[in-house]
């Protein structure tokens, strides 16, 4: 039986190949589990993970929870449908807590393993709506999952010559959507990849950008729909 009632059955069959990470942006991390279990909020995640690592269960993984928004990854437009959420508990301002990190070390591998989810699968809130959302944000150690096999980074050995219609083509090819602005993208692009680094777009990005679609295109999974 779930937590929250906020839920429903996953649309056309689907299953979950994808895992959205968010932050709650409230500092009670009670105050957010309640609102996520509060009918009238019209929102929800799988799991909450507290700033102590308490990882409480809201959704059943096989259920469609309401998490992702507007928003897509690839073709796929029905983020909920096909992904697992996890909210954590920060307000987006300070580092995450230790303790959080090291529960959400745990939880990951679980969840990829039951649903066969691939590391560069493991995705942010921010990647998906682009300019919408800006979690985990810029405080979210993404270097940790990647040191532990539970995300993805590009090792890309020098910049490469700029060209805004080959990196946008790349973002492309990893599943971030067409439709919004280049700043727009470019500003989610280095929320995951490039943290911290501010300014127009430049070769480091360039190549950053080639190097993660040379490495892991949608494509490569035929997850793209």
């Amino acid at each position: 039986m779930s937590l929250s009632p906020n839920f429903g059955e996953r649309r056309d069959g689907a299953t979950p190949d994808i895992i959205v990470l968010h932050y709650t942006a409230m500092p009670d991390w009670c105050a957010a589990r309640d609102w996520l279990c509060n009918p009238e909020a019209e929102v929800s995640a799988h799991y909450i993970i507290s700033e102590q690592g308490d990882v409480v269960q809201m959704v059943a993984e096989d259920q469609r929870a309401w998490h992702a928004g507007a928003g897509s990854w690839g073709d796929i437009t029905d983020v909920n449908s096909r992904s697992i959420g996890i909210e954590l508990n920060n307000t987006g301002s300070a580092p995450f807590a230790a303790p959080l990190m090291g529960a959400l070390e745990r939880l990951l591998p679980e969840i990829m393993d039951r649903w066969a989810i691939q590391p560069e699968r493991v995705i942010a809130h921010s990647d998906l709506a682009p300019g919408r959302k800006i979690d985990p944000g810029a405080k979210f150690d993404w270097s940790r999952l990647v040191r532990a096999g539970l995300a993805i980074s590009a090792s890309p050995k020098a910049a490469i010559d700029l060209n805004e219609n080959v990196f946008a083509r790349d973002l492309a090819a990893v599943g971030y959507g067409t439709g919004a602005d280049m700043d727009v993208l470019l500003s989610a692009f280095r929320l995951r990849h490039r943290q911290g680094h501010s300014g127009p777009l430049d070769g480091w990005d360039c190549a950053i950008a080639a190097d993660l679609a040379a490495r892991f295109p949608i494509a490569k999974h035929g997850l793209t729909s």
